[in-house]
């Protein structure tokens, strides 16, 4: 499934060769980097009990509570900063360092995130309709190329298509007739009613049924 783009955090950036390969192997349209993507990540933080207990043991629920209602990024802010989170649980001051507490990266809706402590990495997992489509076209082409594999044909074999089943992947392939036929050496695609497609048993033929991405499609294929 095609990601529309992904969000670098790093003190160094890299030349467009190396972009060019993050882009063609996970799949990503754009790669961008940022010295700050706190629109896209937080934090969230729970006391570490070895250590927080046995100095704070007395108000340690009010202590889970103050961190679980912080503002991620500028409780980091301040860590990275200062070194320590200080506050009050109820009468008493507290100081709590990195080694206090336990550390998460919170995902924003939409996004996931990592981070090693060096740069972080935001993937951008909204949707579009056009990076759908693209993926059901991912998946008809990896089928065939399977089912090629699967015949026996030779690489340069040219081969003829058929398929059917879910109207969303034939409205794809349709729509992308052309790219698809170059990429599996096709002479023809064509979509049929369901039912019409089965195993007939023709030597340079073979049949199959795929789940592709959630939908049911049927595919034929033979050597010209």
């Amino acid at each position: 499934q095609p990601i529309g783009k992904m969000y670098v955090k790093s003190a160094a950036g890299l030349s467009g060769m190396y972009v060019d390969i993050i882009k063609d192997e996970l799949n990503v349209k754009e790669v961008v980097f940022s010295e700050d993507v706190r629109e896209f990540t937080s934090y969230s933080f729970k006391p570490q009990l070895k250590t927080v207990g046995p100095k704070y043991g007395k108000v340690l629920g009010q202590i889970k509570e103050h961190l679980s209602a912080l503002d991620g990024n500028a409780a980091m802010d301040e860590l990275n900063t200062t070194g320590l989170l200080k506050f009050t649980a109820g009468d008493t001051a507290v100081e709590l360092s990195k080694d206090d507490l336990l550390i998460e990266v919170a995902q924003k809706e939409g996004f996931q995130s990592e981070e090693d402590g060096r740069f972080t990495v935001v993937l951008d997992t909204t949707l579009t309709k056009e990076l759908i489509d693209e993926g059901y076209l991912f998946e008809v082409i990896s089928k065939i190329q399977t089912m090629r594999k699967d015949a026996g044909f030779e690489v340069m074999d040219r081969i003829n298509v058929k398929l059917s089943g879910s109207s969303i992947v034939k409205d794809v392939v349709n729509a992308s007739m052309e790219p698809l036929s170059v990429k599996v050496l096709a002479d023809s695609i064509t979509a049929v009613e369901d039912g019409e497609l089965k195993d007939t048993g023709k030597a340079g033929s073979l049949f199959k049924e795929w789940d592709i991405n959630g939908e049911s499609v049927a595919l034929y294929v033979e050597k010209v």
